[in-house]
């Protein structure tokens, strides 16, 4: 039997359905406070309760895992670590320490010790990973493929310290790399002034233009005047990570928040990011005049 182990956003949602259209009906796990958005969760666990938990899904019949969708790190309170965990304490705390592919790397192996396979999304849902190439209607330049490659050797140099899976480039410097706060976080850096809205950004231009019009200069915010425009986001897994869970991911959000930053396009590594809603991100990306380039490593 299944279980999918769930955080936020649409991932888990996609591959339940998917197992459902398969026969398999999963079981729907969610660590407290990082529920799914829009499934019913069977188990809720601690960490401080890991230990129970892990016993729960063997009761419940559960073989095979597999981690999906976005949780942070949480704070933890001592005095709920209960019996059945007190002995992965010690793996824990050190987990905590650790940087986020170390302490991933940690809480799997606690699952494969307890007797569950662990199964990547992508490979729950191969769908995930799109092919190779560029289906945008902007393309990238010249200088466009030198900003991937600098993208790629700054991602590799930045996953030997276990911190981040993207960077902004643009003329091949580095803009900006996501740390702890994320992609989105990383992107409204580069803006002069950040603002919280209501709509996001693709949002409110969907409201005044048509596909291939021109967005209006009023609705372009201002950059930071340090920032060089017309860059790339590029996104890739970090070198050595395990791809069974935390494989990037982007979204139509993620389109909406590199348009606001003022960049030309996004580059993702072929076979380790997944893309969940390929066709909106496609047409979000031809909205704003951006190119999605899914780039062989090799390239």
């Amino acid at each position: 039997m299944f279980a999918i182990i769930a955080g936020q956003g649409d991932l888990p949602g996609l591959l339940a359905a998917h197992l459902v259209d398969q026969g398999q009906t999963p079981l729907i796990a969610a660590m407290e406070g990082f529920a799914p958005d829009a499934l019913d969760v069977d188990l809720t666990f601690r960490v401080e309760t890991l230990g129970t938990f892990l016993v729960a899904l063997g009761d419940a019949g559960i073989t095979d895992v597999c981690f999906a969708g976005s949780v942070a790190r949480p704070a933890l309170d001592p005095s709920k670590i209960d019996a059945q965990t007190m002995p992965l304490v010690p793996v824990i705390m050190q987990a905590m320490q650790a940087g986020d592919d170390g302490a991933l790397r940690a809480v799997l192996d606690i699952f494969e010790k307890t007797g569950f396979k662990l199964h990547g999304a992508h490979e729950v849902l191969p769908t995930l990973l799109p092919n190779a190439g560029i289906a945008t209607k902007a393309q990238p330049t010249d200088h466009h493929k030198k900003d991937a490659a600098r993208g790629q050797a700054i991602v590799t140099a930045m996953g030997a310290a276990d911190v981040g899976q993207s960077c902004v480039v643009a003329r091949g410097q580095a803009q900006a790399i996501e740390a702890q706060p994320g992609t989105d976080w990383m992107l409204r850096s580069l803006l002069a002034a950040p603002v919280e809205h209501e709509k996001t950004f693709l949002d409110e231009i969907m409201d005044v233009v048509s596909l291939g019009d021109p967005i209006p200069d009023s609705r372009l915010p201002e950059l930071d005047p340090k920032i060089i425009p017309g860059g790339i986001l590029y996104k890739a897994p970090k070198p050595g990570q395990d791809r069974r869970v935390d494989l990037p991911v982007i979204g139509v959000n993620t389109v909406s928040a590199a348009a606001e930053a003022g960049l030309a396009g996004i580059v993702i590594e072929a076979g380790g990011v997944m893309v969940p809603n390929l066709e909106g991100v496609i047409q979000a990306a031809d909205l704003c005049r951006m190119f999605l380039w899914v780039r062989e490593a090799s390239e």
